[in-house]
């Protein structure tokens, strides 16, 4: 695991400087607040719309699950598109910060990733008559949530930092093939989940009168996200400059302690 508390080790660099721990610490701790304040007003105002929105004329009220399934879903794969840049990031150029991302973002994509899998059930059961049925997209994310939670039990499992960090970014590396299955899996095979609505070459394929309390409903979960994400990696570096802090008195004791029994042998 790399030294947070020494910044001189990180590569000079315009990017460099901008990822290094103390800078993101300063920059982040100014950015949080106004952050959660637009976070909060923007659900508010997603909410309002999506309450105030007509029922679907196939759907009835059961369509409104799409303001919460829908953004978790797509939270859900940009997470661990996140996690696998930062892996990667790690990996090549072994700078801690992006360690710390990765680490820091598993648990807020798998939390993601299970209120999408839970919702989609909801909406299921009226919409499909079941719960849940093997269909490609349901699969493909239900494996991304296994990822998640692979990834996690991965570096609990490795007591030494650096090799848990390598083994995760190595398996994340791999596991982010899932991500354009579960993105064309409606396209690739002729599943029960349907097509994409939203974001098609020939428009969207939703009302007005939903489709923007749906964006801004994207919208404040991607804030919501960033919100999480920053204070996780916060709380990470934290945790990483006591835990060096600590060693570092450890071996200073120690060192003493020798130097005292050499001194009266």
């Amino acid at each position: 695991m790399a030294d947070l508390t020494n910044t001189e080790t990180i590569r000079p660099g315009w990017f460099s400087t901008l990822a290094n721990p103390t800078t993101f610490m300063r920059l982040s701790g100014k950015v949080l607040p106004w952050l959660t304040i637009a976070t909060l007003l923007l659900f508010a105002v997603g909410l309002t719309g999506a309450f105030l929105a007509p029922p679907d004329y196939q759907q009835g009220e059961t369509v409104r699950i799409m303001f919460i399934h829908v953004p978790s879903a797509w939270l859900a794969m940009m997470c661990y598109t996140i996690i696998a840049i930062s892996s990667a990031g790690y990996l090549i150029w072994r700078h801690p910060l992006a360690d710390v991302s990765a680490k820091a973002a598993a648990p807020i994509g798998a939390t993601f990733t299970l209120l999408a899998l839970v919702t989609g059930s909801l909406w299921g059961k009226p919409m499909w008559g079941a719960y849940w049925v093997w269909d490609a997209r349901l699969t493909s994310v239900l494996i991304l949530f296994f990822l998640y939670l692979g990834l996690i039990a991965l570096r609990q499992a490795i007591d030494e930092p650096g090799r848990a960090g390598r083994a995760a970014a190595i398996l994340a590396l791999i596991g982010a093939v899932n991500i354009p299955i579960i993105k064309y899996s409606v396209n690739w095979w002729n599943t029960l989940h349907q097509p994409a609505s939203v974001i098609r070459a020939d428009g969207p394929t939703i009302h007005s009168s939903l489709l923007w309390p749906l964006l801004v409903m994207a919208i404040a979960f991607t804030l919501l996200f960033v919100v999480l994400h920053l204070k996780a990696m916060r709380a990470e570096i934290l945790r990483r400059r006591c835990d060096a802090l600590i060693a570092r008195h450890v071996r200073g004791d120690a060192a003493r302690a020798g130097t005292e029994e050499a001194a009266n042998a």
